[in-house]
């Protein structure tokens, strides 16, 4: 369902794009527009593993330096018929972790001190079965493709609000829906492409509970993750890397008109679609356990890496 949703989007998007790119100027602004925005994301695309993991400082760990989470990663690859990724610890209190790499041949996968003594092993695993099912999934190469649309369209726009402002009347057409066009279709592009991000969280919640077998693994991560995102601020993080986190640090807990704009579901709307699996698996204990156990952590190979760093 999310896969049809996703193909309905970019549709819809490059419809928006074909329609302002002609109306503006013909097939050669469009195509001007989309080399433009092409260009910018197919570099953002090649490199932003490179440079994502530079920002965070992340740290590439090995076998020796972090067993139990490079295993970890090493068996759930295997399972999910993927190349072994390269693995990054990043030292930051502030539990999150995200994939990046612009195919499976290429990917890394990173998490955070704070993620590895926050959770357990098997809400770990979840989070690492999440990321992993967005490099199966070529997630990061369906944000580009969104995301060159959806800037191809914004530049056309502002080059519609110049010459409604300046242009020829006669020959530009009604100024004012030529301003109209330029405020409402650009902010339906992001509409868009923030949608498609929701659409692909949900994917790779649902592989994440196909891998592992029980959604609860993820369910309980997401709550604890959501609710410490809430208390502690990811100092290092940006709008720009925002989506590729598994839960937005810069969440909020009430509802305002820039959810629609969000690059995450809600984490209420996540677990709840996890509920809904768990009779597939036969998995019947509630994720919200008792509170003590909910927050206790065992994840000791990998603590013992984080006092190293």
């Amino acid at each position: 369902m999310e896969q049809i949703k996703t193909v309905g989007l970019l549709t819809f998007l490059t419809v928006i794009f074909v329609f302002i790119g002609n109306y503006v100027g013909g097939q050669s602004g469009m195509l001007i527009a989309l080399i433009l925005a092409g260009a910018m994301n197919f570099y953002a695309y090649y490199f932003s593993d490179k440079m994502v993991l530079a920002h965070y400082k992340g740290v590439q760990v090995d076998r020796n330096s972090a067993r139990g989470l490079y295993e970890m990663v090493e068996r759930l690859s295997q399972r999910a018929g993927l190349p072994m990724p390269k693995v990054y610890i990043i030292p930051e209190a502030t539990p999150n972790a995200f994939a990046t790499g612009r195919n499976p041949q290429n990917a890394a996968v990173a998490v955070t001190e704070g993620l590895l003594n926050l959770l357990s092993d098997e809400e770990v695993e979840g989070v690492i079965a999440h990321e992993l099912s967005h490099v199966k999934h070529y997630d990061i190469l369906i944000g580009t493709i969104a995301a060159t649309f959806a800037g191809a369209i914004s530049f056309i726009a502002n080059m519609l609000q110049f010459g409604a402002m300046f242009g020829n009347r006669e020959r530009n057409g009604n100024p004012i829906l030529m301003l109209i066009m330029a405020i409402v279709l650009p902010l339906a592009a992001m509409f868009i492409q923030m949608s498609v991000s929701r659409s692909r969280e949900y994917m790779a919640d649902e592989g994440a509970a196909r891998l592992t077998k029980n959604p609860q693994w993820l369910q309980s991560a997401l709550l604890k993750l959501e609710e410490y995102s809430q208390r502690m601020q990811f100092q290092e993080a940006t709008p720009a890397t925002a989506h590729m986190m598994i839960v937005n640090p810069f969440s909020k807990s009430n509802f305002s008109m820039s959810d629609l704009f969000r690059t995450h579901p809600s984490t209420q709307d996540r677990i709840a679609r996890l509920e809904s699996l768990k009779k597939e698996f036969g998995v019947s204990e509630d994720y919200r356990r008792d509170e003590q156990a909910n927050y206790d952590t065992s994840n000791g190979y990998d603590r013992k890496y984080v006092r190293r760093v």
